[in-house]
């Protein structure tokens, strides 16, 4: 096995008798098995103490490339109603310093606008990549994103993948192709309608001395730009 994903969900409670039916672990099981040389280790979390429980004891083995997918719901700055996301950035950071945690996706509304935190958080640490989403996202709709971004960033296994901004650009930028961008994903904090592509976010940090974390989501947009008018695409 070359790579893993690590699942930390909250229970959704998407309607009344949600008694923890819904679940992404089913998605994220589908991608596992498509890729062959992928394991997929699962908790549920509640705060701060529970998700640091949950990451104790699912890093455990070493692989050449670890995902961290967050699945919860999310507003401003906050995790599952309490756990902040200073402090579960934090906790992936220092864990991504004796493992190969290679990204955070966080399959939650809102947080993923918090570009200063989430840049000073992934500072000093292992991290290359952390994705997220600036408004609300369906949960259906949010759930496929995010396995396609999970799909194509699993490819970046090598450490040399992770050399630059343009190369984790590259990556992240495959695994949303696809989708209509100007279709909404949800919305904002006063029901307005908010697009794919004013929602998603990327943070990236590539290795190296000297290397800093930063916002690349304009530059995704460039290079999918650049692509669709490439003659390739003519056809």
């Amino acid at each position: 096995m070359r790579n893993a994903i690590i699942v930390l969900e909250n229970p959704w409670e998407l309607d009344p008798t949600d008694a923890h039916r819904s679940s992404v672990l089913p998605f994220i099981e589908g991608i596992a098995k498509y890729h062959e040389d992928t394991r997929v280790y699962y908790a549920n979390f509640y705060d701060k103490k529970s998700f640091q429980t949950a990451l104790d004891i699912l890093c455990k083995d070493n692989f050449d490339n670890i995902v961290v997918y967050v699945a919860a719901h999310g507003f401003k700055d906050k995790l599952a109603g309490t756990l902040k996301l200073s402090n579960a950035l934090f906790l992936i950071g220092e864990k991504s310093k004796k493992f190969n945690i290679s990204g955070v996706l966080l399959g939650s509304c809102f947080v993923g606008q918090n570009a200063t935190l989430i840049e000073v958080f992934t500072e000093s640490t292992r991290l290359r990549w952390c994705a997220g989403y600036a408004s609300t996202t369906w949960w259906m709709e949010g759930t496929l994103i995010d396995c396609s971004i999970l799909n194509r960033m699993l490819f970046m296994s090598a450490e040399e993948d992770f050399n630059s901004h343009d190369e984790i650009v590259k990556e992240f930028a495959r695994g949303i192709e696809m989708f209509n961008f100007d279709n909404p994903v949800g919305t904002d904090e006063h029901k307005n309608p908010v697009s794919f592509r004013e929602s998603i976010r990327l943070y990236t940090q590539p290795k190296g001395r000297g290397q800093r974390a930063k916002n690349s989501t304009d530059a995704v947009w460039e290079y999918l730009d650049d692509l669709y008018c490439d003659d390739e695409w003519d056809d």
